[in-house]
Formats: C-alpha cells, sequence, structure tokens
C-alpha cells in the first residue's frame, strides 16, 4: 500500500502518513433513498385522490375515503421505514478505503470488490408483461379471471414451479377479493366474461 508522497503537519506529529478517506457518498445514499421518494410519491398521489374526491352527503361511514385513506397512511409509514432502513445500511457501511488499511496493517489482503448483480430478464418480462396484460385485459376477462391469471403470472416469474397450484390460488383470492369489493362494499369490479360483459 503506498500513501500520498505529501506529509501533513498531523502527520509530521504522528510521523506518520494521514490519508483522507470519506464514508459512502451520495450516490449510495441516493440508491438507499429511491424506493422510499416512490412510495412516498405514489402516497401522496393517494391522497391527493382522496381530498379531491367527490363525496355524496349521503355517504354513510367508514365512506369511500376510509379504505383509501389507511392505504395512503400505510404507505407513509412504510416509506418513513425504507428512508429510516436505508440510512442505517449507508452509514453501517465500511469505507472500502478504511477497509483496505486496516487490512494492509493486518498483514490479510485487502477485501474483495462485492459481486455485481446481474437482473434476470426472462422473470423481469415475465411481470411486467402480466401487469400489462392485466390492464389491457380486465374489462374483457373480467376482475377474477384476470386477477387470477396476473396473480399465476408472478408467481411464474418469481420461479414457482406449481403452475396448477398459482392458477388456483389466484383464482380463490381474485374471487375472495371480488366478493369484498362488489358484493360486501358494494364497490363495482368489471365481471367480463363470467357476467356477460
Amino acid at each position: 500500500m503506498t500513501f500520498p508522497p505529501n506529509p501533513t503537519s498531523a502527520s509530521a506529529v504522528l510521523g506518520d502518513r494521514l490519508r483522507i478517506v470519506s464514508r459512502p457518498g451520495i450516490a449510495a445514499l441516493a440508491k438507499a433513498l429511491t424506493m422510499p421518494v416512490v412510495v412516498a410519491a405514489f402516497a401522496t398521489y393517494l391522497l391527493v385522490g382522496i381530498f379531491t374526491m367527490r363525496v355524496p352527503s349521503s355517504a354513510d361511514f367508514p365512506g369511500p375515503q376510509f379504505f383509501p385513506a389507511i392505504i395512503t397512511a400505510g404507505l407513509y409509514a412504510f416509506a418513513v421505514a425504507l428512508a429510516v432502513s436505508g440510512i442505517r445500511e449507508v452509514r453501517s457501511l465500511p469505507d472500502p478505503h478504511v477497509a483496505e488499511l486496516l487490512a494492509a496493517e493486518a498483514g490479510e489482503e485487502a477485501p474483495a470488490e462485492p459481486r455485481a448483480v446481474r437482473i434476470d430478464v426472462r422473470s423481469f418480462l415475465w411481470i411486467i408483461g402480466s401487469f400489462l396484460a392485466f390492464a389491457l385485459l380486465l374489462d374483457v376477462l373480467g376482475w377474477v379471471i384476470a386477477a387470477g391469471l396476473l396473480f399465476w403470472c408472478v408467481a411464474r416469474g418469481f420461479g414457482s414451479t406449481k403452475p396448477l397450484a398459482s392458477l388456483v390460488v389466484g383464482l380463490t383470492m381474485s374471487s375472495l377479493a371480488y366478493i369484498g369489493f362488489d358484493m360486501v362494499l358494494g364497490l363495482p369490479l368489471p365481471s367480463g366474461i363470467l357476467g356477460g360483459f
């Protein structure tokens, strides 16, 4: 390990050369805070929708603003938790220069660079494609079938090896969601081909 040929007054006092190092920079912090900002932006979008929603005066409690408000509050809490976790992670990252110096002093080899992670394009396309197909086919197929197929495609994108079980679980969950929203809450979901369009 070589040090810069420029000793400072502090290194002259200590009898050693100093190396100025810094903690992980703004790039690591920006990377850690990207997802919390996206979640908070979506929560703000929902919040604006809640406040601009026209609610009839005849609406009873809980009303059409209640459940979106719960989701918005949850999203804000999730964004804060993600931000705190990201900041803690960035603060705990070891500085590569300090790790290198400590390893050199201990006579060890410098720590290896972290292994690069690549994106599984096939899985990514399965998931993105399934969301696009869901958005395009929702009115035609209806909620139960479209959401069941969405669940199946996302499960396949995440590597599910049991396609029939994924389809059964997806159709069951989408049916329960349909019953909950359409029949219990009175919020209609598209019935598509099962309801005769």
